[in-house]
């Protein structure tokens, strides 16, 4: 009999972006998405693929496993959506588990929802502001929320393709700077760097020249693990 958590895989790699940039860690990838953004470049994820079903008790087993026998101690939850209504009661579970055998937990969110006895027993969280490129929007609301529950406990990533997407995130900024006595997290910005796409140099430039002249509110962090490997390969 197949187990509860859909997984689409369990793997070995060091953070590739946002503030844990070149930490080595265990990632954790469910399996199943409904927000669909239209530049994924996990949409091999989207999936609810039942088959794909194992128990925590396996989950728990090739962590430690992949973590060189327990000697690396960080998790990062992602997805997929780890977030979806239908996969929170499997991962709060997981994270009970991983907190009992000393972990240190990140959870990737994508900013459609706060989750909050997640959000309690985990670590850090990475969330996502989505900008207009993705197709998706990420309410104010939720951003304030996380401000003011999960101060110095999260950052908000979010991914710049062109101009638009970094006025988008200025508005944004400006919104939040007005209704909040201060913020208290990291903000990233993510130069896009696409599947099948050389490495976009003009696009890194360009988002560290808008930040600057728009005040250096952000901290501007590529994609590691694209530069290095490339923008199609998975599991790095």
């Amino acid at each position: 009999m197949k187990g509860n958590h859909l997984i689409n895989s369990i793997y070995r790699a060091t953070e590739g972006e946002g503030v844990f940039v070149g930490r080595p860690q265990i990632f954790v990838r469910y399996q199943g998405c409904s927000v669909g953004c239209i530049n994924c470049d996990s949409k091999d994820t989207w999936e609810f693929d039942k088959e794909m079903g194992i128990d925590v008790e396996e989950i728990l087993d090739r962590v430690h496993s992949e973590g060189h026998n327990g000697s690396i101690k960080n998790v990062s939850i992602t997805g997929g959506d780890p977030l979806h209504p239908s996969h929170v009661p499997h991962v709060l579970a997981l994270v009970k588990a991983l907190k009992e055998r000393g972990y240190f937990i990140n959870i990737e969110a994508a900013g459609t929802r706060v989750v909050d006895e997640i959000f309690d027993l985990v670590d850090y969280i990475s969330f996502d502001y989505k900008t207009p490129s993705t197709g998706v929007r990420t309410p104010l609301k939720n951003i304030q929320k996380m401000n003011t529950q999960y101060k110095n406990k999260f950052q908000l990533k979010a991914v710049i393709s062109d101009r638009t997407d970094f006025d988008s995130v200025m508005d944004a900024f400006k919104g939040l700077s007005g209704t909040e006595s201060s913020l208290n997290f990291p903000w990233v910005l993510t130069p896009c760097y696409n599947t099948k796409e050389e490495f976009p140099l003009d696009r890194f430039i360009n988002v560290l020249n808008w930040n600057e002249e728009n005040g250096g509110h952000f901290r501007v962090i590529g994609q590691q693990h694209k530069w290095i490997f490339g923008p199609d390969n998975k599991l790095v």
